[in-house]
C-alpha cells in the first residue's frame, strides 16, 4: 500500500515501539494521528513527526478514538499492557486491563474504523502481538492468550477480506524488545539471550509489512522457528521450552500510553 497522504491512527504512539512507528511513518510521507494517553510524551513525538494528537485510554475510549480520528487509510494497532509474575497471584483487575487494552480495544477500533476502508477500497489494519502469543509464555499467561487472540482475529478478518481488493491485515510479533514494557509490567528483563532489539527494527518491519501487504511478520525472523516447531511439534517443543527456559519474548507494544 502506497503511504504517501495515507492518514495513519498509531496507538500507543508516547514512547517504544508506537514513537519509533511514527518516526519511520514519517518518513514516508503519511499523515498521522498519535494516540494515547501521555500528552507530553505525544507532544514530544508529535513535534518531531508532524502528528495530530489525541489523548485517550483505549480501554475505555476506543470508540471515541474513532470518532475523533476520523476516516483512517491505516490502523497500527500497538497500545498494550503487560503483567509478569505467576497467575494464581495475578489480580483480578490485571487480567481485566490486559483482556481490555491488549484485545478488546483493538477489536472496536477495527469495528469502528474498517468500514471506511471498505467503503474506499483502500486500507490496511496492522497489529502489534508477540511472540509470547504464538508460543505461551510462562509467568505471561493472560498476556500469551490476548496476544493469542489478537493473532486470531488477524487470521479470520484476513480470510473475510480476501474479496476485497485494496484492504490488508497484517499482525506483527516481535521478540524482546528494548523498550519502558519490561519495567511497566512488573518484571525488567533479565535474561543474556535473546539481546534486545531496538524498537526502530520493528518500527521499519511494521512500515515494510504495510507497504507490501505482509500477513505476518517475526522481528526478529528466526522467532518463526519456534513458532512453527509449537504448531508443527508440540511435544518436541514443550521439551525443548523446558530444558532450554522459557521463551521471554514479550514484548513490545509501550505499557503506559
Amino acid at each position: 500500500m502506497r503511504l504517501t497522504h495515507a492518514h495513519v491512527l498509531v496507538t500507543g504512539a508516547s514512547s517504544g515501539i508506537g514513537a519509533a512507528t511514527a518516526r519511520a511513518l514519517a518518513g514516508t510521507g503519511a499523515r498521522l494521528t498519535l494516540a494515547g494517553r501521555d500528552r507530553e510524551r505525544l507532544a514530544a513525538v508529535a513535534a518531531a513527526t508532524g502528528g495530530r494528537v489525541l489523548v485517550c485510554d483505549v480501554a475505555t475510549q476506543a470508540d471515541d478514538l474513532a470518532e475523533q480520528a476520523g476516516h483512517v487509510d491505516v490502523l497500527v494497532s500497538n497500545a498494550g499492557v503487560g503483567w509478569a509474575g505467576p497467575f494464581v497471584r495475578m489480580p483480578a483487575g490485571s487480567v481485566e486491563e490486559l483482556l481490555a487494552v491488549n484485545l478488546a480495544a483493538p477489536i472496536a477500533l477495527t469495528r469502528s474504523l474498517l468500514p471506511g476502508m471498505v467503503e474506499a477500497g483502500r486500507g490496511h489494519v496492522l497489529f502489534v502481538a508477540s511472540i509470547a502469543g504464538a508460543v505461551g509464555v510462562a509467568q505471561e499467561a493472560v498476556y500469551s492468550a490476548t496476544k493469542a487472540g489478537l493473532i486470531a482475529f488477524a487470521e479470520g478478518l484476513r480470510h473475510e477480506l480476501h474479496h476485497v481488493p485494496g484492504v490488508g491485515v497484517s499482525v506483527l510479533l516481535p521478540g524482546v524488545v528494548n523498550t519502558p514494557f519490561f519495567m511497566r509490567r512488573g518484571a525488567p528483563y533479565t535474561r543474556g539471550w535473546p539481546v534486545p532489539i531496538a524498537p526502530e527494527r520493528v518500527a521499519r518491519a511494521i512500515v515494510a509489512a504495510i507497504r507490501h501487504g505482509r500477513p505476518e511478520s517475526f522481528v526478529p525472523g528466526w522467532l518463526r522457528v519456534p513458532a512453527r516447531l509449537r504448531g508443527a511439534a508440540p511435544g518436541p517443543f514443550r521439551v525443548l521450552a523446558r530444558r532450554f527456559g522459557r521463551v521471554q519474548g514479550s514484548a513490545v507494544p509501550d505499557g503506559t500510553q
